[in-house]
């Protein structure tokens, strides 16, 4: 990652007098946020009238704040051209229905052909939105919407939604088992002790709920509409497993294969082959980061999932 920088002068208002340094320039600058300021303070790109400052100097009023912002390229990130399913597209952001399989963000074992890489390929301004816009994530082998932002504007307005729990977004899970009514878990979330790459309910962990319902039920397995009210790592699925109803197909929370008992050759097969978690990021709503307009999106169950949905119903009629 290299910076290129953009600077500004505020003159600082008589009404911030007594203001500390970040809370002032995160009320005269709200398209950033005001962590992101105080980083910048910290990193000694703000001056008050040429003398460099910390982010709890107080404000006079009367001032001329100097602030290098910087313009992050990602040089180190290759723009690598694939095919997007775009949902929504305006100046301000972009709604993508991701395909199982994608992953969002380069990271260890997955260092290109991400979604990351194909939103720099789309859009080359997004090399000056950390992280090339992308503001939340969904697992590898989890299907659905993400908003991405296209403007650092757009970006802080975002996060601070997110932050706000004022995004919704709600998912379809198929899970192994039956429920016989919705309802709510409030478990918080860490790292599993014995593996890094696993997460786990436990105490001490941090706070998550998850809230669910139930959609439509089979001989041994019950669709969920599953609604988060915060975002921990592999809520959903921990959640679920925790209930004793994990995902259907989940290769890391959902144990060993469970059929129903009679269950059809057809729904046999179609559940030894489906190896992914069938959770699909169904639907999302916000606030436009720039108009204001509530807004909301939905994406159709992706084939393999419905495929696999239909084999359920058919084997359900079957034995009715």
């Amino acid at each position: 990652m290299s910076d290129e920088l953009l600077s500004t002068v505020v003159e600082v208002p008589a009404a911030l007098s007594g203001s500390r340094l970040d809370a002032g320039l995160a009320r005269l600058l709200p398209e950033h946020s005001r962590s992101r300021l105080r980083l910048w303070i910290e990193q000694g790109r703000a001056r008050i009238d040429g003398r460099v400052c910390r982010p709890r100097d107080l404000l006079l009023g009367g001032e001329h704040i100097a602030l290098d912002i910087p313009q992050t390229v990602a040089v180190s990130t290759a723009a690598q051209a694939m095919e997007l399913a775009i949902i929504h597209e305006d100046e301000a952001i972009l709604v993508i229905d991701k395909p199982a399989g994608l992953v969002v963000h380069p990271g260890a074992g997955n260092p290109d052909h991400t979604l990351l890489n194909a939103l720099l390929a789309y859009d080359a301004r997004l090399e000056r939105v950390p992280r090339a816009g992308i503001v939340h994530r969904l697992d590898k082998d989890t299907s659905g919407l993400l908003v991405i932002a296209r403007t650092p504007v757009a970006h802080t307005a975002l996060v601070r939604q997110l932050a706000a729990r004022e995004v919704k977004r709600e998912y379809l899970a198929l899970c192994v088992g039956l429920l016989r009514s919705g309802g709510t878990v409030d478990a918080p979330i860490a790292r599993h002790r014995g593996d890094r790459t696993r997460m786990m309910v436990r105490t001490g962990g941090r706070e998550a709920r998850t809230h669910y319902r139930v959609i439509e039920r089979f001989r041994g397995h019950t669709l969920l509409r599953v609604a988060l009210e915060t975002g921990r790592t592999h809520q959903i699925r921990v959640h679920l497993a925790h209930l004793k109803v994990p995902i259907a197909g989940d290769p890391v929370y959902g144990g060993r294969l469970r059929l129903p008992r009679g269950a059809t050759p057809e729904l046999v097969a179609a559940l030894q082959a489906f190896k992914r978690q069938a959770l699909h990021a169904e639907r999302l709503e916000l606030k436009h980061p720039v108009t204001g307009k509530r807004m909301h999106w939905s994406a159709p169950v992706p084939a393999d999932m419905q495929a696999l949905l239909d084999v359920l119903r058919a084997d359900a009629a079957g034995a009715a």
